[in-house]
């Protein structure tokens, strides 16, 4: 493990979340560091996930389909799925090293303070950040990748500082916007939070190893807490204007394309124009609903929403096939515990939940891009 004393009064612990060796590390040093405050990289919803993961039921998934949030849930449970993989040898869950520092801070009667920003935020703030290009390949890497390549050994990820800076410029190289929010942005926010506990007393910050480079430097650099940095770190960031306007240009524009040919009395091309709207939504949508596997109703309710919702930016056709999925092969107990164990992404194929959140999201790219072909096409035939 590596420790790294900012001062007489702070010392950081960098660790793996599975790793067995950090779980007895951080509960050493919390013994041995005897610390008043042990500040942990966690926010609430993580720290109860990792505590009670038998909340997640069908009436939680189904509040996800209809809040929007599959794929914030899908990308959040691919990089969960990786993080019980890598710890598969070490026969760890992920997180066990956080738990034990609080267990041990317990134990002694410390103060626990949770000091990482909330995962939701900082999945929203990433998602809308990464371009539609940085999107497919963070999805493409995690969903097609070879499950047989060289995995990294934990211990040597801890005892290698410039593996771990190779392995968060392969993120940055992938998707730079999300390296970002998910490793620039958290140092500042994780430095920020602890600077705020420092004049509380003695304080022992265990964070991944990854962040403590990182959280460090800002230690070490700004002495004084800047609130309102903290508090835009912590907002969820709208969507840029044009967005808006992208949104709701295609249904405006179709829908008038539409009228202005009735108008006409071009009865020919709008007939064209109509059977081209929905051939392309429908079967681009129903095929992304089965390349997911779905059920077939489920595959039929992507191909017959998806014209109309294409039509209705407040809507999307993966949330009418995601809960139909979810209502017509309703996940059992035994499958919602499977998910939150699954150490390899080929399996979200085979387990219920992972399915509905596939149909989902390739139920509304199929949608998106029917939408976007079959408009380009129709314009296409009117120039």
């Amino acid at each position: 493990m590596t420790v790294v004393d900012i001062d007489d009064n702070l010392r950081l612990l960098g660790t793996a979340h599975i790793s067995k060796a950090s779980a007895d590390a951080a509960r050493r040093e919390v013994a041995e560091y005897e610390p008043d405050i042990v500040a942990i990289e966690l926010c609430k919803s993580r720290l109860d996930a990792l505590e009670r993961p038998d909340r997640f039921d069908n009436e939680t998934l189904g509040k996800v389909l209809r809040e929007g949030k599959a794929p914030l849930v899908l990308f959040q449970s691919m990089l969960a799925v990786e993080q019980r993989r890598m710890g598969l040898a070490e026969g760890e869950k992920p997180g066990t090293d956080l738990l034990a520092a609080i267990q041990a801070a317990a134990e002694s009667q410390k103060e626990v303070a949770l000091v990482d920003r909330d995962i939701q935020t900082t999945l929203r703030r990433a998602w809308r950040r990464m371009r539609f290009r940085e999107k497919w390949r963070v999805m493409s890497a995690l969903l097609f990748q070879d499950e047989e390549d060289e995995e990294v050994k934990v211990d040597e990820l801890l005892e290698n500082t410039d593996l771990i800076t190779e392995l968060m410029g392969e993120l940055r190289d992938v998707a730079p916007a999300a390296g970002e929010v998910l490793i620039d942005e958290r140092d500042e926010f994780l430095a920020g939070r602890i600077q705020q506990l420092r004049p509380e007393g003695k304080v022992l910050a265990v964070i991944g190893a990854g962040h403590l480079e990182g959280v460090a430097t800002h230690l070490r650099n700004n002495m004084e807490v800047d609130k309102e940095r903290l508090r835009e770190l912590n907002r969820v960031e709208p969507p840029h204007p044009a967005w808006k306007g992208v949104k709701w240009g295609i249904p405006v524009l179709m829908l008038g394309l539409f009228a202005w040919m009735a108008s006409q009395g071009d009865m020919a091309a709008l007939k064209e124009a109509a059977i081209t709207w929905l051939a392309l939504n429908a079967v681009l949508a129903a095929l992304g609903a089965a390349i997911a596997r779905g059920h077939p109703l489920s595959i039929l309710t992507a191909a017959v929403a998806s014209p109309i919702t294409s039509l209705n930016p407040m809507l999307a056709a993966g949330w009418f096939a995601g809960l139909v999925q979810l209502n017509v092969a309703a996940p059992s107990t035994k499958d919602l515990q499977a998910f939150l164990k699954l150490d390899q992404l080929s399996l979200f194929w085979k387990n219920k939940v992972g399915r509905v959140l596939l149909v989902t999201a390739f139920a509304n790219l199929g949608s998106t891009a029917g939408a976007w072909i079959a408009g380009s096409a129709i314009i296409g035939s009117l120039l």
